[in-house]
């Protein structure tokens, strides 16, 4: 099958668009129930000429059914946050180095060497819970930052404030990775001028806090934090790779990530550019579960490829992704 390194050197588009319809071949023969979904649209390989002919399973799956393409067995699973007594995705991973390589290149696409940074992380409702794939992500990345003062912060705000001046000030490149709720109650007590720090939030007040646009949300930040742009990261349990937005909520994506928009009334059809719609996510590190997926959030691309999350569909649960309803 369709190696690691075929997949994380993908340069043009007509290698991904290739790739791209190998794998889902590759999991219609192997995935039962990804092949029951496309049985069920009459989508047969013979019908799959384009990756716009490729049908996007329902995110939902992962709560009810085991979404597995690989016969190998399951090395760790990954769950989502929810609200109590909901039911929670599962994804079900059976090669964590894939894992690895795709956020650990994922994130040098955008940010360069992971060792240029101290790697702050105040993910409090994450870190209180098993199998947040985000903690798994975040841990390897201190670890790679190969930095003494990276780490974990839960409640010791105090300590955490006297870590950001004192880095920032000598100059060290930081970046602070936050839960959304964990970051404004930090400024609510602290305030910064900070010159050497990137601001990263993933999104969601897990019920500590009201929602807010993503606009109130950042200028709350940047006031806060006395910085210039907020980042974000746009990532969940069912995927294997990454978005990233420097500003402005415009994420971009890995070359083995694409995002397309489908018509909130007709779910198999791919909207044209521009077009808000019900975000379709292709992740090919996903290739051992399933690579094409129908979110539940809402969503516009651009031109270039680069796309914004704008909402969420008003029936799905609220969750641990990057997700304020505008």
């Amino acid at each position: 099958m369709t190696t690691t390194q075929a997949i994380f050197n993908i340069q043009t588009e007509q290698e991904f668009r290739a790739l791209a319809l190998e794998i889902f071949n590759y999991q219609f023969k192997n995935n039962k129930v990804y092949r029951s979904f496309c049985d069920l649209l009459y989508k047969h390989p013979s019908d799959v000429k384009s990756i716009q002919d490729i049908p996007f399973l329902p995110i939902q799956f992962f709560k009810t059914h085991q979404v597995v393409s690989s016969l190998e067995p399951i090395q760790t699973t990954f769950i989502s946050s929810g609200t109590t007594g909901s039911i929670t995705s599962k994804h079900l991973v059976t090669d964590l180095n894939m894992y690895k390589t795709s956020f650990t290149k994922g994130f040098e696409t955008f940010y360069g060497a992971i060792d240029n940074y101290v790697i702050l992380a105040l993910l409090p409702s994450y870190l209180e819970r098993e199998g947040s794939s985000l903690i798994y992500m975040v841990d390897a990345l201190i670890k790679q930052s190969k930095h003494p003062e990276s780490g974990f912060y839960l409640n010791n705000l105090s300590e955490l404030k006297n870590t950001l001046i004192h880095l920032d000030s000598q100059g060290k490149k930081v970046l602070l990775i936050g839960v959304s709720f964990a970051l404004l109650d930090l400024i609510e007590v602290y305030q910064f001028q900070l010159q050497n720090t990137i601001i990263m939030e993933t999104g969601g007040m897990k019920g500590r806090r009201k929602e807010l646009i993503r606009e109130e949300l950042h200028y709350t930040l940047k006031q806060g934090f006395g910085v210039k742009t907020i980042h974000s990261e746009y990532g969940m349990t069912e995927l294997l790779s990454q978005a990233y937005s420097k500003g402005n909520g415009i994420y971009n994506g890995p070359n083995w990530m694409r995002i397309f928009t489908r018509d909130t009334e007709d779910a198999l059809s791919i909207q044209p550019v521009g077009k808000t719609g019900g975000i379709n996510v292709i992740d090919l590190a996903n290739v051992n579960s399933c690579s094409f997926i129908a979110t539940q959030d809402l969503g516009r691309v651009h031109q270039d490829g680069s796309f914004e999350v704008i909402g969420r569909f008003d029936h799905s649960d609220i969750r641990g992704c990057n997700l304020m309803v505008l």
